[in-house]
């Protein structure tokens, strides 16, 4: 996905599924200030790319979780689905892009073991929620707009 947004100049999530600072987020989160709801939006993103990474299609793509930080205006909140789940309206262009937060190589057996345990920590497998746990305690790297092409390479 992040290739055909460099080569393209936008992409579409998969069903438009997006995550961002919701009413029901901010109820669940009373304390919590933009910034720590902003955090906790990002690690709901990293734990659904880790579910892409588990449903195929990646071809030769490195274990690595992905997650697009975007300006969007038009987003349906999704309550149904979960706290800070929305769907977008529109494919997300190069244009609306804040940043990309990416895995470092150091998390790679992490993220290979979780990609492995996914569906089994979904329905409920306790050892296998302690090691997608293990993937999502890798913190993401962050990366502006204008190095994605250069991330990818080193890719």
């Amino acid at each position: 996905m992040l290739q055909q947004l460099v080569a393209d100049g936008s992409l579409w999530p998969v069903n438009g599924t997006a995550f961002a600072v919701t009413p029901r987020l901010r109820e669940a989160y009373a304390e919590g200030d933009d910034d720590e709801l902003a955090e906790v939006a990002l690690r709901e993103a990293a734990l659904a790319s880790l579910r892409l990474l588990a449903g195929g299609g990646a071809g030769d793509v490195r274990p690595r979780r992905a997650v697009l930080e975007a300006e969007v205006t038009d987003a349906a909140y999704r309550p149904d689905l979960d706290d800070a789940v929305v769907r977008l309206d529109a494919p997300i262009t190069m244009d609306q892009v804040v940043a990309a937060y990416v895995d470092n190589a150091g998390a790679e057996p992490a993220v290979t073991a979780a990609i492995e345990a996914i569906d089994a920590a979904d329905l409920g497998d306790e050892d296998a929620d302690l090691i997608v746990g293990d993937a999502q305690d890798h913190d993401l790297a962050w990366y502006a707009t204008q190095e994605l092409p250069f991330l990818l390479d080193l890719l």
